[in-house]
């Protein structure tokens, strides 16, 4: 059996050591440039160099996007953005554009290379097409089983890596396929049969909006309409290491750091509690649906793994968010007075119970004791965000340990 990386999305700096200390065996992260995640932090290039080495330090590798499909105009800014990492000194660079894929080999040639699921990789043939060409690595697309990853594990090299979706969001039309047609009116574009769709005119209305009509939003590089139920294979460690995955990937380079380290831990049990005993790992199964469920998520599918999903199984019928549980902020330093420092994301008060998140697996409720600002002054609550302030919670903590409120659920 081989053994799988969790390889887990950074947004910025800060959610990059939180992934590296929760359970990362790799961590992929965004440039401020020819990334997909156009609307996510990303990394300048000094952030770049100094996550890749608290990377490093901890044994943890880093994968840098650069995965858009380019534009003449883009070409040059490729050239001298890949002139500028040679600096950075990550790990991997994911491309899914054979142009950039060339200026890549020729200004980083003892880079490795992944292709992104961008490009389509559907088969066998385009895995030994992209592995000739020098690629370590390709990422499948969404759409494929099981039995078709299997399928391409015995058709392509040994030391060639196939790296797989396993968690997160998952997109209406993606990997070039479009499911507009057959949603909508039942013919299938993707056999001939397209009454396109795309070419009506669409807008979108808010639950909480109503009579607020906003348009389909396009930019230059495509046009995005809806989102599908979100990706969750916790249940399936077993399958996805028998059909010969080497990188298990998580979607989400625009989630929060409690996103991050929540998804992150509870795959890095599963994973390792599997490898140690199945049958521990079984008996974990309603451990790892619980803590899954208490980050931000909408309903769940397994996707194309299984098989073909219906409407039923891929389309939800209520897109609204499930947020269980606020992300209030994470573990510092303590000062000389033995108070924990805290950069605050969301209000908490003093006297109200709060729960600690730990890297190795435990959840410790715990009531706030005290709040000071930066200066040492006392307050009953922490209303101001990213606001520096103490805290002390009756117990000792560590530095990445993460604060979380759970909600009532109505």
């Amino acid at each position: 059996m081989r053994h799988p990386e969790l390889l887990i999305p950074a947004s910025s700096l800060e959610v990059l050591k939180v992934a590296v200390i929760y359970g990362a065996d790799a961590v992929y992260i965004g440039g401020e440039a020819f990334g997909l995640r156009a609307k996510a932090k990303n990394f300048s290039l000094e952030e770049m160099k100094e996550g890749v080495a608290f990377a490093h330090a901890h044994q943890v590798k880093v994968y840098v996007t650069a995965n858009i499909l380019a534009h003449n105009q883009d070409l040059a800014g490729v050239r001298q953005y890949f002139e500028e990492l040679k600096e950075v000194g990550m790990d991997a660079l994911i491309i899914s554009d054979p142009g950039i894929f060339t200026i890549a080999k020729e200004v980083l040639p003892q880079t490795e290379i992944h292709i992104s699921t961008q490009a389509n990789n559907t088969n066998y043939g385009t895995y030994q097409f992209w592995y000739r060409q020098g690629a370590k690595r390709v990422v499948s697309a969404r759409e494929l089983s099981l039995e078709e990853i299997r399928e391409i594990r015995a058709n392509i090299p040994e030391d060639m890596e196939i790296e797989t979706f396993v968690h997160g969001a998952m997109c209406i039309s993606y990997s070039g396929r479009c499911l507009l047609s057959s949603f909508l009116t039942g013919r299938d574009a993707n056999q001939g049969a397209c009454t396109h769709p795309c070419r009506w005119k669409y807008a979108l209305v808010e639950e909480n909006r109503p009579g607020e009509y906003m348009p389909v939003f396009e930019n230059d590089r495509g046009t995005y309409i809806f989102n599908s139920k979100d990706l969750c294979m916790i249940e399936h460690i077993p399958e996805l290491l028998s059909a010969g995955i080497d990188s298990m990937k998580v979607e989400g380079r625009m989630k929060t750091a409690l996103y991050v380290a929540t998804v992150a831990r509870t795959y890095r049990l599963a994973i390792d509690e599997y490898k140690k005993d199945p049958k521990l790992y079984q008996s974990r199964l309603p451990f790892y649906r619980e803590e899954i469920a208490k980050c931000t998520y909408r309903q769940f599918t397994t996707g194309f793994f299984f098989g073909k999903p219906n409407e039923n199984t891929q389309i939800y019928d209520n897109n609204t968010y499930t947020k269980e549980y606020t992300y209030l902020g994470i573990i510092g330093e303590a000062n000389k007075n033995g108070l924990y420092a805290i950069e605050q994301r969301n209000k908490f008060v003093v006297g109200e119970e709060i729960e600690v998140i730990k890297p190795d697996g435990r959840n410790l409720t715990v009531s706030v004791k005290k709040i000071t600002d930066a200066d040492g002054n006392n307050m009953d609550s922490a209303p101001h965000p990213k606001q520096l302030l103490y805290v002390d919670l009756g117990q000792e903590l560590s530095p990445f340990d993460i604060l979380r409120r759970k909600e009532e659920i109505r």
